[in-house]
């Protein structure tokens, strides 16, 4: 084993939009940083793609929105739609708001963009240490500092220490784990399928947006417009599975043609670029603070996909965050207390709004009971309509209150 390297630096695990997000605004408080990837290179997946307004903001004092502009798609309006009657039932536009945020959109920018514009701009930064195919395998911690053992590329052993250590990697993730903080919560019974594809829908159906929510009582879709790698246009459908269906059925290519043409009838079959078949959870730790272990982004908290609040809610950590080290790093304030409030602070954002409103987007586009359907689908009509419930509607679905009432949180 080598010779323990380093201390006064963050260690970050995790290189995904959360972790990348977290070193830069780092950096960007003069605090050095060590970032750790178990994978060899950023995975390149667009499951998360969408920056709510409080996001953009955020990219924007990071410097980082005019990339974030040039890679991804504006979308200013998202649309609820009725599957079964074909009827768009309420059309929401942040830019018609009377109280609009400071960028009245969202930005579909997909997670692998904003990690590789990130990793791009530390790579040249000598207090930015990034460490690719590294896997950690045991934490430990005093009063002073946090050592992390690794693995390394070649199979070897090393110890890295630092000053604080933030577990950005994953729902699946090892610092929490080794942290022996509980994820508190539920998986849905059912798990969720993502087919991409490079039609353009809007050619078919000229009445969507980029972001698009179909109601449905035994299929529900979200359909999301990206970008895409080299820019053609990347679309996301994501649709529930029967808990008793098997992988093959599922990703059979006719059962996926038939699922794109049952929300989208056309001639002749979807190209398919690719599918991905995964369980959804509704979890958050029960603590986002352990002495000298923090944790940010989906290592934190997890959330089914309906209404792209994910990714947003770990920035949303990795930003509160920043701005905690950075005062105590510098020693403007003492460390618990003001860890202690990041907990608080970012459970609030997660326990009453994140997961609540995602929990209550997938039920409202999945009701079954016929009374209860059409009630909920009556109160979005009418809250697209009236313009005092259209804003309170956004503000909720976009995190604006999620993050104002969290932040203040004492």
């Amino acid at each position: 084993m080598a010779k323990e390297r380093g201390g006064e630096r963050v260690i970050i695990v995790g290189a995904g939009p959360i972790g990348a997000i977290l070193a830069y605004a780092l950096r960007q408080r003069d605090i050095p940083v060590l970032l750790i990837e178990a994978l060899p290179a950023p995975e390149i997946d667009c499951r998360a793609a969408s920056c709510h307004p409080p996001t953009v903001a955020m990219l924007d004092e990071l410097g980082l929105l005019e990339d974030g502009l040039d890679q991804g798609l504006v979308s200013p309006v998202f649309n609820y739609l009725d599957r079964v009657t074909g009827e768009l039932i309420g059309r929401f536009d942040i830019g018609a708001m009377r109280d609009r945020p400071a960028h009245p959109y969202v930005l579909q920018w997909e997670q692998y963009k904003i990690v590789g514009t990130v990793l791009k701009r530390l790579e040249n930064d000598p207090d930015a240490e990034i460490r690719m195919s590294t896997r950690v395998i045991a934490i430990s911690q005093d009063a002073n500092k946090v050592e992390v053992t690794v693995t390394l590329p070649d199979g070897s052993s090393d110890v890295f220490s630092g000053r604080y250590l933030v577990g950005c990697d994953g729902g699946r993730s090892t610092v929490r784990k080794l942290a022996d903080i509980e994820f508190e919560g539920f998986t849905w019974p059912e798990r969720f399928l993502k087919i991409d594809t490079r039609f353009d829908f809007f050619g078919l159906r000229p009445e969507l947006t980029n972001r698009n929510y179909f109601s449905d009582p035994d299929e529900w879709l979200n359909l999301f417009k990206a970008r895409g790698a080299s820019g053609e246009g990347m679309w996301r459908a994501v649709s529930p599975t029967l808990p008793e269906q098997t992988d093959e059925e599922l990703l059979a290519p006719d059962a996926v043609e038939a699922r794109l043409q049952k929300f989208c009838p056309k001639q002749g079959r979807y190209e398919i670029a690719t599918i991905a078949l995964y369980k959804v959870h509704q979890r958050v730790a029960a603590t986002f603070n352990r002495g000298r272990v923090l944790l940010a982004g989906d290592s934190a908290h997890v959330n089914n996909p309906v209404g792209g609040m994910g990714m947003n809610g770990g920035i949303h950590d990795a930003m509160n965050l920043a701005d905690k080290l950075q005062q105590i790093w510098f020693g403007r304030a003492d460390a618990q207390p003001l860890l202690d409030r990041y907990t608080r602070q970012r459970r609030k954002a997660q326990v009453d709004y994140v997961q609540a409103q995602s929990i209550q987007n997938k039920q409202t586009l999945g009701e079954k009971d016929p009374a209860e359907r059409k009630r909920k689908l009556d109160s979005i009509r009418r809250q697209s309509a009236e313009p005092e419930l259209h804003d309170a509607f956004i503000r909720r679905a976009c995190l604006i209150d999620s993050l104002r009432d969290a932040n203040a949180t004492l």
